[in-house]
């Protein structure tokens, strides 16, 4: 039986946290298997599957909390099996004016659904040719056995009138 840990780690950016990091997990025997990271508004922020044998998990845990000396900090849960969920996997592209509160009434209709978001990246721009801001949001998006992508886009496109969505299959 496999044992994993998710971790999260955030601290200031800086070049060599990655190594930090895959360095502490070879060294207590574990496998980095898959990971999302980036940088946002200064900071480093990542989360990250580890392969470990769960004799070694608290090791692991243990050497990372060290690395808080240096500045970043990383949290761990153990899980103990990857499942390939069921239903459709869509992408979702939505491109509209950006206000306070889009990304709580979008996520509202997800959760609504019963849609459960893999990924999501979004991010602001100035529109072309006018003063506006405009919102973009991009998502994996794993449907629930029975809700057809139309039903789906059809209740994202009521949140209003200037937003444009598109829902592809991944």
């Amino acid at each position: 039986m496999k044992h994993y840990l998710a971790l999260t780690i955030i601290a200031d950016d800086r070049p060599g946290i990655v190594e930090r990091i895959a360095d502490v997990v070879i060294r207590a025997g574990g496998n980095w298997l898959e990971s999302s990271m980036s940088r946002l508004a200064g900071k480093f922020a990542g989360i990250l599957l580890v392969d470990i044998a769960e004799d070694r998990q608290v090791a692991l845990l243990t050497a990372l909390e060290a690395l808080q000396r240096d500045g970043i900090r990383v949290t761990g849960e153990a899980c103990s099996s990857l499942h390939a969920p069921d239903g459709e996997c869509v992408t979702l592209s939505v491109v509209g004016n950006d206000r306070p509160g889009i990304v709580g009434e979008i996520s509202g209709i997800l959760a609504k659904l019963q849609v459960n978001v893999e990924e999501l990246y979004t991010y602001c721009e100035d529109a072309p040719m006018s003063s506006e801001i405009l919102f973009h949001a991009s998502a994996i998006l794993q449907l629930p056995q029975g809700l057809d992508r139309s039903r789906l886009q059809q209740a994202l496109e009521s949140v209003s009138d200037d937003l444009m969505v598109e829902l592809e299959q991944s």
